[in-house]
């Protein structure tokens, strides 16, 4: 039978000496070793520094480790004796090892600093006990099996899927017609707008439609190329003058600049955006009779948000007419008429004119369309335009050859869902396509590797 000497002391195995310990009576380095030994020094050697442990003869084994370890805090001590260099002896031996072990504290250096610090030049790294900084707050976490799974992508399936053919069925059901009138082709009718001399132009686009538009028709204009979300020109509007403050309307916002003063005048409505704004006119006619066209009656009002017409944008107050009210003022650099004679109609004119609202309202993406007029449906009898031919009569005003852009003139109906719009549906008919597939791929993978206990079946 072998007997094999345990790593620490015990009472079947007691060391071959037995010096006292060393007195535990307050807190010391020392005492992070509680089985440190205090050899008696042989004679002829130098009695070793307080809490600084003299070498002993020690046998193999775990008391070879013992041995260095004191080997280390004596060189250790030493140092310390020794002080640094060029310090009086005095000095040097003023601070001994031992109480410097007697002042090193575990905790004091996990709290910032010995109890007897002051306050505040130590900072406490430790975090607050709370459930957020301890990250004890509780969580959640889903345990994914093939029974949770496998219902979940079915689900989403049966559910996408259907409404991705409703909404886009809805889509195809709209009417929508545009007709582009840049002129930049030459055998377009408004080709010979082009030229800077032709001011006004007018131009004549014939057309056919196909269907029947039944309900409301909206009549929009599209402009291509234009950016109208750079920031400079996002921001060259005043709010406070379009918003009818007297003090804003003789002096306008820096933002406008350069369109702040023209002709030592503020300009009203000053900036970039107002200076810009969509100017062609656009006529529509039914060609029934060859000898009399029927007009079709365009609705200009009722196209701009009702918190821009009645929050955001009001006339300077005051009982005189409004050419009064713009006293002082001047009309925009581009403009053709001042801001005052945009419309016949007083609750249409002035800041609150709607085709002014709708321009205002700046756009996300350098092609978009604007609403420009509402076509109202009379009767249920008949449908609003019927299908036939009809002709587009253009005042050409709005320059877009400079800057590559295009012009057009949009027809539509509308839905549930607003415009035309098939890329929803068909979005929403991918997704549920995608997951019924992943669905039925897992659902395969499962009853086939479900039963196998022996996993070198599956091959990866």
């Amino acid at each position: 039978m072998i007997r094999v000497r345990p790593p620490f002391p015990s009472p079947f195995y007691p060391l071959p000496l037995s010096p006292p310990l060393v007195p535990q009576s307050s807190p010391s380095f020392l005492s992070l070793f509680p089985w440190r030994l205090q050899p008696t020094p042989a004679s002829g050697q130098r009695e070793p520094a307080e809490g600084c442990p003299a070498s002993s003869a020690l046998q193999p084994g775990w008391q070879r480790r013992r041995r260095r370890r004191q080997r280390r805090l004596r060189i250790f001590c030493q140092g310390q004796q020794a002080g640094p260099l060029g310090d009086p002896p005095a000095r040097r031996s003023a601070a001994p090892c031992g109480s410097m072990a007697m002042n090193y504290n575990a905790k004091d250096e996990v709290d910032g600093g010995p109890p007897g610090a002051p306050v505040g030049t130590t900072k406490n790294r430790r975090p607050d006990n709370t459930a957020f900084k301890q990250q004890r707050l509780p969580a959640w976490q889903p345990i994914l099996t093939a029974g949770t799974v496998l219902p979940t992508f079915f689900i989403i399936g049966l559910i996408f899927i259907p409404i991705g053919i409703g909404i886009f069925v809805t889509s195809n059901n709209i009417r929508e017609i545009e007709i582009d009138y840049t002129g930049t082709e030459p055998s377009s009718p408004c080709n010979k707008c082009l030229s800077p001399d032709m001011t006004p132009c007018f131009c004549t686009i014939n057309f056919t439609l196909e269907q029947s538009f039944e309900g409301n028709v909206f009549m929009y204009y599209g402009l291509s190329n234009f950016y109208q979300n750079h920031r400079r020109y996002v921001k060259s509007r005043d709010d406070s003058q379009l918003n009818g403050d007297p003090s804003a309307l003789l002096n306008p916002s820096k933002e406008c600049e350069p369109y702040r003063r023209n002709e030592d005048k503020p300009i009203a409505p000053c900036g970039a955006i107002a200076n810009s704004m969509f100017n062609d006119t656009l006529e529509l006619f039914l060609i029934g009779n060859e000898s009399d066209p029927t007009r079709i009656p365009l609705k200009k009002k009722g196209i701009a948000w009702w918190t821009d017409k009645n929050v955001k944008f009001r006339n300077p107050p005051g009982g005189e007419s409004l050419e009064e009210r713009f006293k002082g003022t001047t009309k925009p650099v581009n403009w053709l008429k001042p801001v005052y004679m945009l419309d016949s109609d007083p609750d249409n004119n002035g800041f609150i004119n709607e085709d002014f609202i709708v321009w205002m309202r700046t756009a996300a993406l350098p092609t978009f369309r604007k609403l420009y007029r509402l076509i109202e449906r009379k009767n249920d009898l008949h449908p609003t335009l019927p299908a036939g031919r009809y002709y587009l009569n253009i005042t050409y005003n709005y320059p877009v050859h400079s800057f590559d852009g295009r012009k057009r003139m949009i027809l539509s109906t509308i839905s549930w869902m607003g415009g035309k719009n098939p890329f929803l549906g068909i979005a929403y008919i991918t997704i549920g396509s995608i997951s019924f597939l992943l669905g039925v791929v897992l659902l395969v993978i499962n009853h086939k590797y479900r039963n196998s206990s022996n996993t070198a079946d599956i091959t990866i």
